[in-house]
């Protein structure tokens, strides 16, 4: 951090120390405290700003950690880039969910936001119609050779951790409900709580929290299908990054006697 910001916010917190000491003054009009301040608004013509102003860092994360040229190497979807690639495509959908958007549609509030775009460095980005084709273009297979890019770039960040870092790697495994309020969704149903919509797994590593594995299964699924599979594709992941040792954990239901010897 700069001087000068450190010391603008060491001012700042003093001001805020010294306002909330000073003793309350009772009015006599006894009228409410909030509400007081005569206060206009104004439209710069030269400064901007966004309430998520951190999308910005997440895209140099994404750049400097490789996952853009990696999903654009592994991830062939598209004949022609025009003129997006298909990293823009897939940071598209997470930077939308980064900023509060639940669907397609949210994604026209930030193609209409000036700031939003300049934070990105981008004239334009894809559209929910165009952000919708681009989805269905996905298979199973294409969902895997995404994951696989995620895992690249992964490695590459664990990589620069300290030796300690590898001494352990937790996997933990569970299933977590997601409701959705449209029936009509292709694999959609209810649940053992009567939640409808999905039934997804989740892996994660649990020192430092990141989900390593994402499943999604209908709501009437139970809890541990698919964790064998997903446990035998993570464990020679940690292994080729270095981890000495790897340990599955879970709930009962993972105690599956049919992969245990495995």
């Amino acid at each position: 951090m700069k001087a000068r910001i450190r010391r603008q916010l060491a001012r700042s917190k003093r001001r805020i120390e010294a306002r909330l000491q000073r003793p309350p003054q009772y009015d006599v009009d006894d009228q409410p405290v909030l509400g007081r301040a005569n206060m206009r608004y104004e439209i710069s013509g030269r400064q901007r700003g966004i309430v998520y102003g951190g999308v910005g860092v997440f895209l140099e994360l994404a750049k400097q950690t490789g996952l853009v040229d990696a999903i654009d190497r592994r991830l062939k979807l598209l004949k022609f880039h025009a003129p997006y690639h298909e990293s823009d495509h897939v940071l598209n959908f997470a930077f939308n969910a980064l900023c509060d958007g639940h669907c397609l549609e949210d994604i026209e509030l930030r193609r209409n936001d000036e700031a939003y775009l300049d934070a990105l460095g981008a004239d334009r980005i894809p559209d929910p119609t165009t952000a919708g084709d681009f989805c269905r273009r996905f298979r199973a297979g294409h969902l895997r050779l995404l994951q696989a890019a995620i895992d690249e770039a992964r490695r590459k960040v664990w990589a620069k951790q300290p030796d300690e870092f590898f001494d352990r790697a937790t996997l933990d495994f569970d299933g977590t409900l997601v409701p959705t309020d449209g029936q009509k969704k292709q694999g959609v149903d209810i649940g053992y709580d009567g939640t409808w919509g999905y039934h997804v797994l989740i892996g994660t590593l649990a020192e430092t929290g990141e989900v390593l594995a994402v499943v999604n299964r209908p709501g009437n699924r139970p809890s541990h299908e698919g964790a064998a599979a997903e446990a035998d594709r993570l464990i020679p992941l940690c292994r080729e990054a270095g981890f000495r040792r790897v340990v599955l954990r879970g709930d009962t239901d993972f105690s599956q006697s049919a992969h245990l010897d495995g």
